[in-house]
């Protein structure tokens, strides 16, 4: 992928979440469990926060500028999975790991495009991206990691 402007990378990663907020929409309009439709939902707000974020970035430089780094633990949990597709019926760990592997993927590519571009801002705003993209991933390991602990009492 070659991007000819910020604008064009900003355009790009809207696009992203806006696809990843209309699957978990879809997904809670055909759950049939309240618990179900109410995490996907969750998911869903979470997209278009950053969705958002990436809209006030939109042709402020100075927001760019004045992001703060910060060091996003990564629980690994999403790297020893296969990825899968959601299915109907699916118990809550595996609907989880759905949700994993798709943030995964999203920082590996936003860390990829950031590794394959020579622009300082552009390199920035990837990195913004895989920032964001981890916290949303540790929260879905934290998540599972819990659902999982619990099942033990």
């Amino acid at each position: 992928m070659n991007f000819g402007s910020i604008d064009e990378i900003l355009t790009f990663a809207i696009g992203k979440e806006k696809e990843a907020v209309e699957f978990y929409q879809s997904q809670a309009a055909r759950s049939t469990r309240a618990s179900l439709k109410e995490i996907f939902e969750s998911f869903a707000r979470e997209e278009k926060k950053h969705a958002q974020l990436l809209s006030d970035i939109a042709g402020n430089k100075e927001k760019i500028d004045s992001y703060e780094f910060k060091k996003i633990p990564d629980l690994k949990i999403s790297d020893y999975m296969v990825e899968k597709e959601y299915e109907e019926g699916m118990p809550m760990p595996e609907i989880l790991k759905v949700a994993m592997k798709r943030e995964e993927k999203a920082v590996k590519l936003y860390q990829t495009l950031a590794d394959q571009t020579d622009n300082p801002d552009a390199k920035k705003l990837f990195m913004m991206l895989v920032q964001e993209e981890s916290k949303h991933k540790l929260g879905l390991e934290s998540m599972y990691d819990d659902y999982l602990a619990d099942q033990d009492n």
